[in-house]
């Protein structure tokens, strides 16, 4: 009898695997691509690790739960209608904010494309080739004067329908050098735009965000959770940015509000600038060094210095689509993900900076960044 009953049992399990797989087949079909492919890895990953590693009736059982919670995920990863909605978008001149200003007009939101320059020609690009819902707003994120201003012209914009989302993209890369030898221009400067210019947008723009219960999207960095070589400054201001949008996450749960941060790996776009820029830079920290710390590192390594990112057009990609994508999944799905983690080994090399042990990820970090051939352009 009890062969009877547990064979009943086995096979109910497996009636109901069944039936919720078929379930949660039909809701992969409608889930975006990246989240699809997640979804099936993981889930073939556990289930046989479960039918390998218990017997088959709770193996069933385990994997029958894992389908209704996989199926009860996923219906937060539909996406909602874009119905025109209004997404403000910072540091749009060139690079990923232009690209992506143009990607959201072609899904066919109601794009606010804030530029540094709106008579520059990146500004003029985006007039030019998009449709009549994007309009370029003059916007320096650390002019709080630009920043009330562009609040104006967004509410005058769409007062019916408010604004659903600011994505904070606009950054700069500063010089890369050792933390030592950066001056305190370099520091204040990164912090000024990566980190002081997004809260100032963020905090005058949040009354919109939540009215229409919307989303709040952070372009960090890679380097926020990895310690890169050269990059004390730049790092810090992105590690800043990622706590600061950890911190809204919480707090503004209880309007609705959605955050989520971005941590994309190696793109190749305009944050460095260009050579006639680091070349001031490198003089300018050469002019600043007391002669101790000059001799302690020497003027050849400081000279060498632009060498450091000569491969990065390597390792860099010109596709910025795996951004694209994570930013239109983070304000068009109805329970965006916290973190997104875009390009090539971003999300491995944060795995290995959290859980490694400290000297051997400073082993392995040591060879992430080597002089490479001398270059002529960033």
């Amino acid at each position: 009898m009890s062969t009877f009953f547990s064979e009943l049992a086995e096979w109910f399990c497996l009636a109901v695997t069944a039936g919720l797989g078929g379930m949660l087949l039909c809701k992969l079909k409608n889930t975006p691509g990246q989240v699809r492919r997640r979804a099936i890895c993981l889930m073939g990953l556990w289930g046989g690790f479960c039918l390998l590693s218990l017997s088959l009736y709770w193996g069933l059982a385990v994997l029958s739960l894992s389908c209704f919670l996989t199926s009860v995920y996923l219906s937060g990863q539909e996406m909602l209608p874009v119905d025109q909605k209004a997404v403000l978008i910072t540091g749009c001149d060139s690079g990923i904010g232009h690209a992506l200003s143009k990607y959201m007009d072609k899904l066919g939101f109601t794009v606010l494309a804030g530029v540094l320059n709106e008579k520059g020609a990146g500004a003029e690009e985006l007039q030019r080739t998009c449709s009549s819902r994007l309009s370029v707003i003059q916007l320096d994120v650390t002019n709080p004067a630009q920043i009330r201003e562009a609040y104006r012209k967004v509410v005058e914009k769409v007062p019916d329908r408010g604004l659903w989302a600011v994505i904070n993209n606009a950054g700069i890369f500063g010089f890369p050098a050792d933390g030592e030898l950066l001056p305190m221009a370099d520091y204040r400067q990164c912090m000024a735009v990566n980190f002081f210019g997004v809260v100032e947008v963020t905090k005058t723009f949040l009354p919109l965000l939540r009215k229409s219960k919307g989303r709040l999207v952070n372009i960090s960095s890679m380097a926020a959770g990895v310690p890169m070589g050269k990059l004390a400054a730049y790092g810090s201001s992105k590690a800043a940015l990622t706590m600061f949008s950890a911190v809204l996450r919480l707090e503004l749960s209880r309007w609705g509000v959605k955050v989520a941060v971005i941590q994309p790996g190696g793109f190749k776009t305009n944050l460095m600038g260009t050579k006639e820029i680091w070349d001031k830079k490198q003089k300018n920290i050469l002019d600043n060094l007391t002669p101790d710390v000059k001799e302690d590192y020497g003027q050849d390594y400081i000279l060498s210095l632009w060498n450091y990112f000569g491969p990065m057009d390597v390792y860099c990609s010109s596709d910025y689509s795996p951004v694209l994508l994570d930013v239109q999944h983070a304000v068009s799905v109805k329970s965006p993900c916290a973190l997104y983690t875009p390009g090539k080994g971003s999300y491995v090399w944060l795995c290995i900076a959290s859980f490694l042990p400290a000297g051997m990820f400073d082993y392995l970090a040591k060879g992430m960044y080597s002089p490479g051939k001398k270059r002529t352009e960033p």
